[in-house]
């Protein structure tokens, strides 16, 4: 697999049902999903040179001081490299707490 701007394979709703509900059955307390803002993403992705975007977990305290998993994403340039000079996102909305209310891939 190399990476490029057509990286990545699109599924459909059944798969991704199935991939969503089977780790929310094997980590009922897992963070189940994380919101970016497009203009966050688009601010990534409009960098010279960037042809995708990385995704590292990662760890956070929240307001209470309890560590939350969360993500990471960086800019990858056309050598795979990231874009650590760029723009770098991290405390991306979690849910739970704000979580859509009719989503086929939240297991209810």
């Amino acid at each position: 697999m190399e990476l490029n701007k057509q990286s990545g394979t699109v599924i459909n709703l059944g798969e991704a049902v199935s991939y969503t509900h089977l780790f929310q059955e094997q980590q009922p307390e897992a963070t189940k999903s994380f919101y970016v803002g497009a203009e966050k993403i688009q601010g990534i992705l409009q960098q010279e040179g960037c042809m995708g975007i990385r995704m590292y977990n990662g760890n956070v305290a929240d307001a209470n001081n309890e560590i939350k998993a969360n993500l990471v994403l960086v800019g990858v340039n056309e050598e795979g490299e990231d874009m650590t000079d760029g723009i770098i996102l991290e405390r991306l909305i979690r849910c739970p707490t704000i979580c859509p209310k009719q989503s086929p891939l939240i297991k209810r």
